[in-house]
């Protein structure tokens, strides 16, 4: 009630209200002038006295009968007396009777009810016998999947007690519970319970309306497994649920068991969930792995924040069931690019336009790295197509990559055929600078992990990144006459803590000359800023101390908070530039270890200048200890050359008229092996042998003699016959087996291939049929035991054609 302008008379009515309701237990707001009334209702067993607030009174102790008129169960206690069963819950005895409230008779079936009510001593004492247990049992008895045995036909009664304090009997809440009476209890439920005959598999077998669900158990092998005994609860889809699948999905994975099998155990939680104890937003794990989440809206359930629940509280001897109008797919059972939510649209949306869908088809194992739509800053969507395609590329992966199988230093291919480096930290999963956001999922044919940032593989060392920078010239001069430059080249994992040339501005040349004079002090100074392992911001657990180990020997201090870097209080502008030997954090001051002092008081002076954070010690005479360079990996390449004797390798450059060419020929000078035919006219080639005889190493080949016009084949060899003349320029040694001869025709007419090729082909043909069959030559002399026959090169001399 809202009053703008009230006269003596009203604002009398108004505080005699107020004080009636505040007599009430209300409560009355003067200043908004708003009332709230807060009617109280004692609980059962206990009553109002007159003058007191609250319930004070507490109802005497009496039988079954009356006890169900005092919990306001009357018409439970009506039922008593139509169906003849006062008589025993008057007498003597000890029983446990769940009454249903009167609400629970007004909300059941009418056509059920009006049946009860039809048959009172049979059909209305036998449910209502249904209902009573033969002794006490109380509600801290009744413990979480207990059954117990009821009155009619010994038919068990299914208790669970949930953590959050709900007790329910067949899926009905105990709204009033403990109501002690002298020959029992009561305890008042919200519905009427009826008798549970089924397993859930039962129940499906005798469903039209699940047998498309039913089916995909049975080709999953999960019906056994919801006809045993236990606690279970099923999301049961009915048949128009399947119908609103994409077509063919369900056909696309019959065939594939574990895919069928997850989704199947996607419906199925590991505990009977009853509708009355679930509370919104609760978590629960189903038999496939993952979880789903139950709340409630109303009188229904949600269920993955969907309204989806046809009829809930289907109770079998082994859980509960609830029909659901839609097929709840788990992540195993959807392609990877249907994992991918809101967050990562941006990535997605690109993907499609630049038209990389097809390389992430349903029969492809792949990876996506998706970045949160926040990486997508302007400039990189903004970025020339070829560019974009490929940082797109960069982010997936040739192969199905989950979370648990990734490990430190792994080595990742990209789709553009990059690699990326895996780095695991305490708290942390990341590849190169990016790290993975909570929410990795594995899907039917790969994984999908979001990234907090884009990821760019590195492709220079930490020298090529601090030499294009600019900002390190006095840096990398420094290192080089310390000797440590290799140090920035070399293969390896190192995080660097990069002084920038501003960070040396306070000294002069003089300065710069006397430090590095002293290469010991110079070396303690560099190799500080060094610590073995890539740790990047996203690594660090944050708002605490890491302590890295440097090169030096002294610890590092490195913290990570608000997105930013400090190392030994010294902040860090620019973090996270990645090397393919490790990463760079830029700093604008030089580290000093602060427990590390100076001897001398020139040197003093310059690092006073150049170290600003920290005072350091100074004691007399101190000298810096030597550094050994372990950790440099020097490079030795020795090349040995092994001469082997004996040994001729001869190399026939192919000349123009040449297309068939034999190329090398090895063996002992004794042995000449002859691997081809030339399928042009046969010439001769004059070869140089230089230096020692005795080598044998042939080393080029000068020219041919004139052309042949008689084309003959070796097959193999007598003794051997070794010719030899000198020629300007070298010594030509012709060495030979003495060969059978096979004679073919004479192919002297022709003075090019290309003026008869049928006759040629012809011929070549005759020739090959006469060498498969072996005729027209005497077998070779065998060889000696021992030596393996091989051909030698010869050289026939030809008269010169006419």
């Amino acid at each position: 009630m809202a009053v703008d302008k009230m006269g003596f008379q009203e604002q009398t009515v108004i505080r005699e209200v107020a004080e009636v309701i505040w007599e009430q237990g209300g409560y009355f707001n003067q200043q908004t002038w708003t009332l709230s009334i807060v009617l109280y209702e004692c609980c059962p067993g206990y009553m109002k006295l007159n003058g007191m607030t609250g319930c004070p009174a507490v109802a005497p102790i009496d039988n079954l009968y009356n006890t169900l008129g005092v919990v306001k169960a009357t018409t439970t206690q009506q039922y008593s007396d139509m169906s003849k069963l006062r008589e025993e819950i008057d007498g003597p005895g000890t029983f446990t009777v769940f009454a249903p409230s009167n609400d629970a008779w007004e909300e059941m079936n009418p056509a059920a009810r009006a049946a009860l009510e039809s048959n009172v001593n049979i059909e209305l004492y036998n449910a209502l016998h249904y209902h009573m247990v033969k002794n006490r049992l109380m509600t801290k008895d009744m413990k979480n999947g207990i059954t117990v045995t009821s009155m009619y036909n010994d038919q068990g009664i299914y208790i669970n007690h949930y953590p959050n304090g709900v007790v329910t009997v067949n899926c009905a809440r105990i709204i009033h519970g403990n109501q002690m009476a002298t020959n029992g209890v009561v305890h008042v439920i919200d519905r009427v319970i009826s008798s549970v005959t089924s397993t859930i598999k039962e129940y499906l077998d005798n469903e039209d309306q699940l047998s498309s669900f039913s089916n995909a158990a049975f080709i999953a092998g999960i019906m056994d497994k919801m006809d045993q005994p236990g606690q279970l609860t099923l999301f049961a889809p009915t048949n128009e649920a399947f119908d609103m699948l994409t077509p063919g999905f369900m056909e696309s994975i019959f065939e594939n068991e574990p895919v069928i099998k997850a989704l199947v155990n996607y419906h199925l939680l590991k505990s009977a969930q009853c509708s009355e104890a679930i509370m919104a937003g609760s978590v629960y794990e189903t038999e496939e792995g993952s979880t789903i989440e139950i709340g409630c809206d109303g009188d229904s359930l949600i269920v993955n924040g969907i309204k989806m629940v046809l009829k809930k509280d289907i109770v079998a001897s082994n859980g509960v069931i609830h029909l659901i109008d839609q097929v709840l797919i788990p992540d195993s059972a959807k392609e990877v690019r249907e994992l991918m939510g809101n967050s990562q649209s941006t990535f997605s949306d690109l993907v499609s336009e630049m038209g990389l869908t097809g390389s992430l088809g349903l029969d492809t194992q792949y990876t996506l790295l998706a970045p949160k739509n926040a990486a997508f800053a302007d400039e990189v969507t903004t970025e020339d197509e070829s560019y974009l395609r490929l940082i797109l590329e960069n982010h997936m992966l040739k192969l199905k990559v989950t979370l648990n199988a990734l490990y430190n230093g792994q080595l990742l291919e990209t789709l553009s055929g990059k690699l990326l480096r895996v780095f695991i930290y305490r708290t942390a999963v990341c590849i190169e600078s990016a790290c993975m956001v909570q929410g990795s999922k594995e899907g039917l044919n790969g994984a999908l992990h979001v990234m907090s940032s884009l990821i760019k593989p590195a492709d220079k060392t930490i020298f090529e990144l601090l030499d294009a920078d600019g900002r390190f010239k006095i840096f990398l001069s420094l290192m080089e006459t310390a000797g440590l430059k290799d140090l920035l080249r070399q293969n390896g994992s190192y995080t660097t803590f990069a002084p920038a040339d501003e960070a040396f501005e306070a000294l002069s040349k003089e300065d710069l000359d006397l430090l590095k004079s002293d290469l010991n002090a110079l070396r303690n100074i560099l190799l500080y800023h060094f610590s073995e392992g890539i740790f990047i911001n996203g690594g660090l657990q944050a708002k605490v101390t890491n302590l890295l180990k440097s090169l030096q020997g002294k610890d590092l201090q490195v913290k990570s908070e608000n997105n930013s870097i400090h190392v030994n209080s010294v902040k860090v502008p620019d973090s996270d530039l990645m090397a393919t030997n490790g990463v760079i954090h830029v700093v604008k001051n030089v580290l000093y270890p602060p427990d590390l002092p100076v001897g001398r008081q020139d040197l003093l002076m310059v690092l006073q200048k150049l170290i600003r954070y920290i005072e350091i010690k100074f004691i007399y005479g101190f000298t810096y200890a030597e550094i050994p360079l372990t950790f440099i990996k020097r490079i030795i390449t020795t090349t040995h050359y092994i001469e082997v004797p004996e040994a001729k390798t001869v190399i026939i450059e192919e000349q123009p008229s040449v297309r068939t060419v034999t190329r090398v020929i090895e063996g002992k000078p004794s042995l000449t092996q002859v691997t081809r035919v030339i399928k042009t006219e046969p010439s001769v080639s004059k070869v140089i042998v230089e230096g020692d005889q005795s080598s044998k190493k042939v080393t080029r080949v000068i020219g041919r003699q004139p052309s042949v016009s008689k084309v003959t084949r070796v097959i193999g060899g007598r003794e051997d016959r070794t010719n030899k003349r000198t020629e300007t320029g070298g010594t030509i040694i012709t060495t030979v087996k003495e060969p059978q001869i096979i004679a073919v025709p004479d192919l002297a007419k022709l003075t090019s291939i290309s003026e008869n090729p049928t006759l040629l082909k012809e011929e070549s043909a005759k020739i090959t049929k006469i060498i498969q069959e072996g005729r027209g030559f005497a077998a070779a002399r065998k060889a000696p035991a021992g030596i393996r026959r091989r051909a030698k090169l010869v050289k026939h001399h030809h008269k010169p054609k006419e």
